[in-house]
């Protein structure tokens, strides 16, 4: 059996989303995520029309949610804010046929760190809850592990929220280069990943420049981090992935992956 690699850029490469999803079919690519990060702005009739195309096409697609999200935020009104962002985003999931719908949890601010995860972790339930009775099967949440030390998202945090809400996840493997400043280990990262039993890993991939704080800015794929040793343990593990690439030069970078795995004996 070999791995399902599926690869494509966040956002439609300067071009709508129904004819963004054409032109990354046309690039031999097999994913694209769409992009809600600055709101939630594509009507549903679109969103049907998108995810009919992209059906036909046999392209993957995946939503990444607003960047302004905040969990557990101090103020009440703003938790419940972000979750119906999140939630508008998976109504958009859903009639997009998108599986993951890929979100920033929250930011620790002043807050004990136990106190953030439980209050995130309880918002997540609840959102599983109404897209069960909303009937948008197969759209999942997807938390991310995030870049900062200020926000939730360590990678054993994100694993922990998958564990105790049953909900899914994205791996931003520049995010926890950048959290580890500069050092990556792929082998224990898929290691803690697998103990979920999960057969499909939704990830990030960009090269990522970073400060004591962690992430400053993603960045062009280079070395930092490096992709083919990612690549070749992702293959040998004969994992199924959908890899999204984040840099500045999404479809680019998306072919530049494809070739790395050709390289290594994959065929698409």
């Amino acid at each position: 059996m070999t791995a399902s690699i599926r690869l494509g850029p966040a956002g439609s490469t300067g071009k709508g989303t129904l004819e963004g999803i054409r032109e990354v079919k046309r690039l031999g690519l097999q994913a694209m995520e769409v992009e809600f990060v600055r709101g939630v702005k594509m009507g549903i009739g679109l969103a049907k029309e998108c995810g009919n195309e992209a059906r036909k096409l046999g392209m993957e697609l995946s939503v990444h949610a607003p960047y302004y999200i905040n969990l557990a935020s101090e103020d009440q009104k703003k938790q419940k804010e972000s979750m119906q962002r999140i939630l508008d985003s998976a109504e958009r999931g859903y009639h997009l046929g998108a599986r993951e719908i890929v979100f920033h949890p929250a930011y620790f601010g002043k807050g004990d760190k136990e106190k953030v995860f439980q209050t995130a972790k309880n918002h997540i339930l609840d959102m599983q809850d109404v897209i069960g009775k909303k009937g948008w099967d197969g759209v999942r949440l997807s938390p991310e592990t995030t870049g900062k030390h200020s926000a939730l998202g360590s990678l054993d945090e994100t694993i922990r929220l998958a564990k105790e809400t049953g909900c899914s996840f994205n791996i931003d493997f520049a995010h926890l280069y950048a959290r580890n400043y500069g050092k990556i280990d792929y082998r224990e990262i898929l290691d803690k990943i697998q103990t979920l039993g999960s057969k499909h890993i939704q990830c990030h991939f960009s090269g990522i420049s970073f400060t004591t704080k962690g992430e400053r800015n993603h960045e062009v794929m280079g070395s930092n981090p490096p992709f083919e040793p990612l690549a070749e343990e992702i293959l040998k593990r004969k994992l199924n992935a959908t890899i999204i690439s984040e840099s500045p030069v999404t479809w680019q970078d998306s072919l530049k992956m494809k070739g790395i795995f050709e390289r290594l004996g994959h065929e698409f």
